[in-house]
């Protein structure tokens, strides 16, 4: 449950920075709709990122785990995709607003403890 709240935490920190600091990544809508998209973002990430990551394992293996940042790309794709508020002009953003939200990811799992 805790890496649960943590993953919702990335996704909405996550969303907010990509929007202050990638150049063209926007957000039009209100801090509760900024909310619900890193929430869904943070859901994402828990459920369905395992199970893409079993399903494309032998990709993982040829390209060296690189797949692993197309799979998170996805994830941030369909979320933009869900929210016309989130505006991901193109790839290069989008691959730096994933790399922004598997970093903080990364670092909240890493650093908070899991015995909570």
């Amino acid at each position: 449950m805790w890496i649960l709240l943590l993953q919702i935490v990335a996704g909405i920190l996550g969303v907010w920075l990509a929007q202050r600091y990638v150049p063209g990544v926007e957000f039009t809508g209100s801090w509760q709709t900024l909310a619900i998209s890193g929430l869904i973002l943070g859901l994402l990430n828990f459920f369905i990122k395992p199970i893409l990551k079993i399903i494309t394992w032998p990709l993982k293996i040829l390209t060296f785990g690189l797949f692993s940042l197309v799979i998170n790309m996805l994830i941030v794709w369909a979320v933009d995709i869900v929210f016309p508020e989130l505006i991901i002009p193109g790839i290069i953003p989008l691959f730096w607003t994933s790399l922004i939200v598997w970093g903080i990811s990364l670092i909240l799992i890493k650093w908070m403890p899991a015995n909570r």
